[in-house]
């Protein structure tokens, strides 16, 4: 399977979804794709949201609404994915009631932005509490596929039937691990602050604009075996991605991209302390934070420095349209 294919199995499924609706939800869950302030409004906190909620689908409804999320990650984005919001009840159980949003694993909302499978630009979003998958489609065979990101609280579940579940493990487990496979004068370099900032710095910017700056740790400065823990890393938030294009974008990173990545590191050393990462490229970012609820609150994001939300194809795509 290539790009255009997952681009067909995207279409088909969100076609499939919209006419399993009603009129009432195709008017929740269908938005103009021009309508570019919704379609960059993405966020991974609590929140009012567009779209149409799991919480208003029938069973039947929910299934087509999963089959299209199942288009826009791999076998374990989808694994982590699930993961995720089967926390939102162990999070309820641990916070209680009376929060204006309750956490719930069906107050996962899905929009589609525009047309699926015409040769206009269209794109869908699916997104809750600590999820959000963006894709933008252009001409059946282009799409950008970010921002994506994952979050998980609790970061370990350390109670109860679940304990030991932590649906972000390899975002984090690597992270250290290339943190402690440093030498002291790397350590130095690599960690920019002592003290871990409270969030992701890009929180929900719609693109990245110099928020982070290629500090830290150079991919040229380290040895072969702690570069392969860096591209392990990076690896890692690529294959959240559809396996077509996980592949696409992996090849479009091995070479510059990753050799003139950066690590950076803030914050606790060991588990159990509040700690921050990031890698950023020429052209990606992967960015990692578990700071809150004593540092068992992951948030881990995926930005396509070109391209978040198509940002790249819709430029090509009018400039040719002009042309």
């Amino acid at each position: 399977m290539d790009q255009a294919d997952t681009v067909g199995h995207m279409a088909e499924a969100a076609s499939n979804f919209l006419a399993g609706l009603d009129a009432t939800g195709q008017q929740k869950a269908l938005i103009d794709f021009a309508d570019t302030v919704e379609r960059e409004n993405w966020h991974y906190i609590p929140r009012d949201r567009a779209g149409l909620p799991l919480k208003e689908m029938d069973e039947k409804q929910q299934q087509l609404a999963h089959a299209l999320v199942a288009t826009g990650v791999s076998a374990q984005g989808y694994e982590k994915l699930s993961t995720i919001m089967s926390l939102e009840p162990i999070l309820a159980e641990l916070e209680g009631g009376g929060r204006r949003f309750p956490r719930d694993p069906e107050l996962y909302y899905v929009s589609v932005f525009g047309e699926p499978g015409t040769d206009a630009p269209w794109g869908w979003r699916f997104e809750g509490h600590h999820i959000s998958l963006n894709y933008t489609l252009v001409k059946g065979r282009m799409l950008g596929p970010t921002p994506l990101f994952f979050g998980s609280n609790p970061g370990e579940v350390r109670h109860g039937e679940q304990t030991g579940l932590r649906a972000l493990k390899e975002e984090e487990d690597l992270g250290r691990q290339l943190l402690h496979a440093l030498d002291g004068e790397q350590k130095t370099v690599a960690i920019v602050d002592e003290q871990a900032p409270d969030d992701i710095i890009t929180t929900n910017v719609p693109y990245v604009r110099g928020e982070v700056q290629p500090e830290g740790l150079g991919s040229q400065e380290m040895n072969a075996a702690q570069r392969e823990i860096l591209y392990a890393l990076v690896e890692t938030y690529v294959k959240r991605l559809p396996e077509a294009v996980a592949e696409a974008e992996w090849a479009r990173l091995v070479g510059a991209d990753l050799q003139a990545a950066h690590f950076a590191w803030a914050g606790a050393e060991e588990r159990g302390g509040p700690h921050y990462y990031r890698v950023l490229g020429p052209s990606f970012l992967a960015e990692y934070d578990n700071t809150q609820n004593d540092a068992n609150h992951i948030h881990a994001v995926w930005r396509d420095l070109s391209n978040d939300f198509g940002e790249d194809i819709l430029r090509r795509h009018y400039k040719e349209g002009h042309a």
